[in-house]
């Protein structure tokens, strides 16, 4: 992904996925919007190959079920003079987005010891003990939503579901340290030798005045 199209998918992934739960009877306060926007914003900018690669080798997953695609459409794009300037209409561009509904199980052991004592006068005198070992389900459910720039549906589905994952508060920390830091981290990386790349081609242009004879 170019240095260009990165900066338009920010722009569409800060757009679009706080818009989904805009209409939320819960207002989430402003230091949630923007890790969700983080969030969102490296699932987006991730490639497919990292992605399914992590999804590959996840423990216990969960079964997903498509709610809305995933769908391409396109949605315009908005600059800003200089930068920090009014608004504008770029153009359009196409977006891939998915919704996807997670429902995970977990089970867990037990043990237990009973004392059953049956005293048969005349006859004799029982005793046993029994354990056993029952699931303890720690089941979960959970909705994500991606945004990706582009035509691009593997991306957005895995996107989608490592953003419920990020909802569901049994996931979340393994998400974050196993998925969004180090994607985080790479795409770091990417931008900074991108951005070192412009830097050598930057010409600065000067005016000579001409001296009066």
């Amino acid at each position: 992904m170019s240095a260009d199209e990165h900066a338009v998918d920010e722009h569409v992934v800060d757009e679009h996925v706080v818009d989904e739960h805009a209409g939320d009877e819960h207002a989430v306060d402003e230091l949630a919007v923007n890790e969700r926007r983080r969030t969102a914003r490296v699932l987006a900018g991730a490639t497919h190959a990292d992605l399914a690669a992590l999804w590959a080798t996840w423990a216990e997953p969960p079964e997903v079920s498509y709610l809305r695609g995933p769908e391409a459409g396109l949605v315009m794009v908005q600059g800003r003079i200089g930068g920090t300037g009014d608004r504008f209409n770029l153009g359009e561009a196409t977006v891939t987005r998915a919704t996807v509904m997670l429902r995970g199980t977990g089970t867990g052991t037990g043990t237990g010891t009973g004392m059953n004592t049956d005293t048969n006068t005349g006859t004799g005198t029982g005793t046993g003990t029994g354990a056993g070992t029952g699931a303890d389900t720690d089941g979960y459910e959970a909705s994500g939503t991606s945004y990706v720039l582009g035509s691009h549906p593997e991306h957005a589905g895995l996107a989608a579901v490592f953003d419920a994952l990020l909802s569901a508060p049994t996931q979340r920390a393994r998400v974050l340290t196993d998925v969004i830091e180090p994607l985080e981290r790479e795409q770091a990386r990417r931008d900074a030798v991108a951005q070192a790349d412009a830097r050598s081609t930057v010409v600065d242009f000067f005016t000579v005045a001409r001296e009066h004879e």
